[in-house]
């Protein structure tokens, strides 16, 4: 049986989808979380996946070699809002934190700041009003501004101060600047080892961070001929041209995400 012509960039749907067919094993789908798999919500806790994607993920982790959720959010929310899930992989605050054999295996370069991270968040609590909303996440502190975009100077400029001063690196997203553990750690380095034994691999994002994993997969290409990668980028009103300009594909929403890996299922 003669092999499926390789895609060129951009590729269709359509010849990705018999690309990743034909290389199942070895193929491997990555997934952000917020404004991937959950619609965007004004109270981060609030967040939950779209209804049908727990057993789309599920069913698609069985016909391919590996399905991972890569995102800022600390594995715990993650394992809370996938409980049922067996065979998803977890990576947590850009791949500080990885759920490993039901475990949450921590960076060790990261561990350091468990309590100043603790201890910015209660800070940031008093020094910025509701509704700022602060999302303190173990090894790093999210500024919120969602609700009060008029803030957003006000807002970015204390959280610069406070990462110079305490040594802390910056992470905007959208309407939201995150403080995290001055680590060299991001999506694009998670993917990048992920993929060492990968022959195919997607990658869904919708925010700036993600750009770093779609570059993860180009770079693969350009030192693996035999490699395919797909990047696709899921629509918003925030950060959605500069993503979906990286990307291969866009997705118009999570809820289109979900459709579109349950139609791609029909092919295997």
């Amino acid at each position: 049986m003669a092999e499926t012509p390789r895609p060129t960039h951009p590729a269709t749907a359509d010849h990705a989808w018999a690309r990743t067919v034909e290389h199942a094993s070895r193929t491997t789908f990555f997934f952000d979380f917020d404004g991937v798999l959950s619609p965007v919500t004004k109270d981060p806790s609030a967040s939950q996946p779209v209804a049908e994607v727990p057993a789309v993920l599920e069913r698609l982790a069985a016909r391919v070699g590996r399905v991972a959720i890569v995102s800022a959010r600390p594995v715990d929310f993650l394992r809370s809002r996938f409980a049922g899930l067996e065979h998803v992989d977890l990576f947590g605050l850009y791949g500080l934190e990885v759920l490993h054999e039901g475990e949450v295996v921590t960076k060790p370069a990261a561990l350091e700041f468990e309590r100043p991270m603790a201890e910015l968040a209660a800070e940031a609590q008093d020094a910025l009003a509701k509704p700022v909303f602060v999302e303190y996440k173990r090894l790093s502190v999210a500024l919120h501004y969602r609700e009060c975009p008029e803030r957003a100077a006000e807002v970015e400029q204390w959280a610069h101060e406070r990462a110079e001063r305490a040594g802390l690196a910056i992470q905007r997203g959208r309407m939201v600047v995150e403080l995290k553990p001055p680590v060299d750690q991001d999506k694009g380095m998670v993917i990048t080892e992920a993929l060492r034994d990968a022959g195919c691999a997607w990658y869904f994002g919708d925010d700036m961070s993600d750009i770093k994993a779609f570059d993860a997969l180009r770079a693969r290409e350009a030192v693996d001929p035999g490699f395919f990668g797909m990047a696709i980028a899921v629509a918003n009103d925030e950060t959605g041209a500069e993503v979906s300009s990286a990307a291969d594909l866009t997705l118009a929403s999570p809820a289109a995400v979900a459709a579109f890996l349950t139609e791609g299922l029909t092919r295997f």
